[in-house]
């Protein structure tokens, strides 16, 4: 049984930094892409970054370019977001998923879920 455990997330004041984690069992973890998502009060579900199985892939939202960095080590079966300068726009619960393919940013495309990590940026 997959199994995607988010963690790291917390009341962060703008323009600062965190990391999240998920950490992944119950999967071959290099062989699956991995995302982040997030999801805003009021508003739908939203993708954020993936990155391919190997770690030299990825892709992101344009909001979070040059702000968030999707990285993976795949010896710990754990992926991370690292993000800066986080802004008020940022807060919301975000997700780790993980699918069996190449990278996508489409929700559906992500059989694997985990239950979340709130961040909240304090202005």
């Amino acid at each position: 049984q997959v199994r995607l455990v988010e963690s790291g997330g917390g009341l962060v004041p703008a323009g600062d930094s965190l990391r999240l984690s998920c950490a992944a069992s119950g999967l071959t973890f290099s062989s699956y892409t991995m995302g982040w998502f997030r999801q805003a009060p009021g508003k739908e579900r939203e993708f954020v970054a993936a990155i391919g199985w190997g770690g030299t892939s990825s892709k992101y939202e344009d909001s979070v370019k040059g702000r968030f960095t999707i990285s993976r080590d795949n010896a710990k079966n754990t992926v991370y977001l690292q993000m800066s300068t986080v802004r008020s726009g940022d807060t919301a619960v975000y997700y780790c998923a993980a699918r069996p393919s190449a990278l996508a940013a489409t929700i559906n495309q992500y059989p694997h879920w985990g239950q979340g990590t709130q961040v909240t940026v304090s202005s």
